[in-house]
């Protein structure tokens, strides 16, 4: 029998760690099968892999590396591939923009990506839309897995270990260096034998439907629409409290994004939150005030100082009918803390929903949120059904988007949470 050891650099066995000693160290995964891919970059070299990877057999690897922090936007900078008959693939976006021809020949094939929520909006762009797809991931959070990182998932099943050094590098550099190709290509060298070995392991559990309902719902999800308002979600906007300094973050939120997309850079390298915050809370009457601000420093320019300042005039010369209102409109229950002085019954109904849900997790092996979110919890003991007979909660859930996996396994938990007797006065 071949030791593991003497195939890692160039055929790793499709095996699982059962049976190995627990005690036995990874073993590094050094090289690709077939040694790390050229780049593809143009059009020629994409008709290549298309016709490679329509003949080829079985699911597709796919993985995608953006550069986040580095530039505006979350585009794919390279693409990552590997299937059974076609090996690996590394395809350049940028040369490459349209990689529909290559989606369309993958479509009926499933796509195995490891989170694959995180992939899937950059690969839309460029026209590579699975139908069905497996993602190990979240197999790993519905196993049970405490540590689901790519690294430890390899780790953990197949016994090997792989270099994450280079996952937050900018990845719009070019050439891309050759560590970091060598890196994306070990990337989706055993995704395959990943997702085989976490199905053996869903189908012992007997949590493999669960788990195929859940990818289903994956590929199926529309496009997340725009955020509204998404200068809200500027770091540190807790502190800003009236409405006046809220429209100087909105103004500068907005200039500072006009300028990263002109540019083609990340926001937080053209001005910092925690910039904008100060010079909310401070209001600052001019480029000489604004300047003496932390994140306005003796680096910036007299020019840019005028473009932020003109930013925060704008916001102090809006009438009070255009500040932005102190919350957007709720769309949900209050946070949980305040229910029990805003309705006891609800927030008992909360307790005993949590206990119940969790405590069903716990059986299950799984963290509670894949069994059913948080938010669902919430909305459904605020709101509960008018009568909270089984049929109506399971309306409500499926209303919520649970799938029917969850339902089945928390329906009657939740019927009795919503009975729960409220507080005696």
């Amino acid at each position: 029998m071949t030791d593991a050891r003497d195939t890692a650099s160039a055929n790793p066995a499709k095996t699982t760690t059962e049976g190995q000693d627990p005690g036995q160290a990874p073993v590094p995964l050094l090289e690709p099968r077939e040694g790390v891919p050229p780049v593809t970059a143009d059009e020629a070299g994409l008709a290549e892999i298309v016709s490679a990877f329509a003949s080829g057999t079985g699911p597709v690897a796919v993985d995608a590396e953006r550069a986040s922090g580095y530039r505006y936007g979350q585009r794919a900078y390279l693409v990552q591939l590997r299937r059974e008959g076609a090996g690996s693939a590394l395809v350049d976006p940028v040369g490459c923009p349209d990689l529909s021809a290559l989606g369309s020949v993958l479509a009926d094939s499933e796509w195995v990506l490891h989170a694959a929520t995180q992939d899937l909006p950059c690969l839309r762009e460029i026209g590579m839309v699975p139908r069905r797809l497996f993602d190990t991931e979240l197999a790993g959070r519905l196993a049970g897995y405490a540590r689901v990182g790519l690294g430890a998932m390899v780790e953990n099943l197949l016994g090997y270990s792989l270099e994450k050094g280079h996952s937050a590098v900018d990845w719009s550099t070019r050439p891309l260096p050759e560590p970091w190709l060598h890196y994306a290509a070990l990337d989706v060298e055993l995704l395959i034998d990943l997702r085989d070995a976490l199905e053996e392991e869903l189908e012992q559990q007997g949590k493999l439907a669960w788990a195929r309902e859940e990818f289903e719902t994956i590929a199926s999800a529309p496009p997340a629409p725009p955020r509204k308002d998404p200068w809200r979600r500027t770091s540190g906007m807790h502190k800003v409290r009236r409405r006046r300094q809220m429209a100087v973050v909105r103004e500068l939120w907005n200039a500072r994004d006009k300028i990263a997309q002109k540019r083609d850079v990340s926001p937080g390298k053209v001005l910092s939150d925690s910039a904008i915050v100060e010079a909310a809370l401070a209001l600052p009457s001019d480029a000489r005030a604004l300047s003496a601000l932390p994140g306005f420093g003796h680096r910036m320019g007299r020019k840019q100082l005028e473009q932020w300042q003109a930013a925060v005039d704008r916001a102090k010369a809006l009438p009070d009918s255009a500040l932005p209102q102190q919350s957007q409109t709720p769309n949900g229950p209050p946070p949980p803390r305040s229910w029990a002085d805003k309705d006891p019954a609800a927030a008992a109904r909360l307790a005993a929903a949590r206990a119940a849900v969790t405590a069903r997790a716990e059986e299950l092996g799984m963290p509670q949120e894949n069994l059913l979110t948080p938010d669902s919890v919430r909305r459904l003991c605020w709101q509960p059904p008018s009568a909270s007979t089984m049929p109506e909660v399971v309306s409500a859930l499926r209303a919520l988007g649970a799938r029917e996996w969850q339902i089945e396994q928390t329906a009657s938990l939740l019927t009795e949470a919503l009975a729960e007797p409220a507080p005696a006065e």
